[in-house]
């Protein structure tokens, strides 16, 4: 049974790849998703392009756990040899765009679910979720599937890992910063021109430390990732503006990170788009986590960020493919990387599950 869920697998990712499917624009790729449940007689519910099931005996009295990966992608970038809508098998290797974030992770997902959807006794109730909109946290996305599916205790999320344990993974906050000045001709003397304003605030944020490290993820990371100032030659501005990135690891929450630079920064004001997207976790000492280690995976922090932002439950990242080959040029997963992750997926659920 586990090879022919593989091979459909694999048969629905090559489709997968041949129907864009860019964040907003899933409609498509829901409509396959859909057939495969059709065709494994599962009932299941579509939410906007959110495709979800539950299993065959769902117990309300029983704890319950998600498998959610996403079918949504980014734009091919342009230096694209290959063409992205086109699954193309060259040595072993299946290319396309999706092919390794996540569709190699979604289909083994719908698989894992498919192959133990019937059973009749099982320790978790189990929840599957297509999710759209992950690529641009968009609100149409897992997040706003919270509230229809049943509560969720624990999480798989399915992205590319390599089949390791990312039992941790940074949250984000971006921030929208301004300097002040004052504006005159470019030709007088000017002592607070605001653009070298922004050199003493630009090396506080290169210099600045949080003191709170994690065991998994490290420091936070701050970074100042775009500065927008002035628009002729000869005229200086009023003001500048910094947008900052910042990874949050395990050892604060994103309004803590937002109360600090608030009243640290040497800006005339600090603003966060959002704080939902939080870091996440599962203790080590999780069944799942026990579980896998025990099957020879490793444990890793993760730098990247996931749907894993928008749980508040425990959530443990794993899935075929390597994550450095997310949004690159002719990406591609190998066909015994989507073989392997059904066969460690259900192994590893066989051992929490049952």
């Amino acid at each position: 049974m586990i090879t022919q869920l593989t091979t459909e697998a694999i048969a629905l990712l090559k489709a997968l790849i041949e129907t864009p499917s860019f964040s907003k624009e899933e409609d498509a790729t829901a409509q396959l998703i859909e057939g495969w449940f059709k065709a494994h007689d599962i009932a299941y519910k579509r939410t906007l392009n959110n495709v979800w099931a539950v299993n065959k005996h769902f117990d309300a009295d029983k704890p319950t756990l998600l498998l959610n990966s996403h079918h949504d992608t980014v734009k091919p970038n342009s230096a694209y040899t290959k063409d992205p809508f086109k699954a193309i098998v060259e040595d072993g290797k299946l290319y396309g765009l999706g092919s390794n974030d996540a569709g190699g992770c979604l289909v083994s997902l719908i698989a894992t679910f498919t192959y133990f959807y019937a059973y009749s006794d099982l320790n978790y109730n189990l929840v599957i979720v297509a999710s759209a909109e992950e690529e641009n946290s968009g609100a149409n996305g897992l997040n706003s599937m919270l509230s229809l599916i049943p509560k969720i205790d624990v999480a798989i999320v399915g992205e590319p890992t390599l089949m390791n344990l990312a039992v941790a993974e940074k949250g984000l906050v971006v921030f929208d910063a301004v300097i002040k000045g004052t504006p005159s001709h470019a030709a007088h003397p000017n002592t607070d021109n605001v653009i070298y304003n922004a050199i003493p605030v630009l090396q506080w944020f290169k210099d600045l430390k949080f003191e709170k490290t994690s065991t998994t993820l490290g420091d936070v990371k701050l970074t100042v990732s775009q500065i927008y100032a002035g628009k002729q030659h000869n005229a200086v501005p009023a003001s500048l503006d910094l947008v900052i990135d910042v990874r949050v690891n395990d050892a604060y929450s994103n309004a803590e990170i937002a109360e600090i630079l608030q009243k640290e920064a040497p800006v005339a004001s600090i603003t966060p788009r959002s704080l939902r997207l939080n870091s996440s976790s599962i203790p080590v000492n999780h069944d799942l986590v026990k579980a896998g280690v025990a099957m020879g995976r490793k444990t890793y922090g993760s730098p990247t960020l996931s749907d894993q932002a928008v749980l508040s439950c425990p959530s443990l990242k794993l899935g075929p493919g390597d994550s450095t080959r997310s949004h690159s040029a002719d990406e591609y997963i190998h066909l015994h990387e989507i073989e392997e992750g059904v066969a460690l997926y259900i192994e590893l659920l066989e051992q929490v599950i049952i």
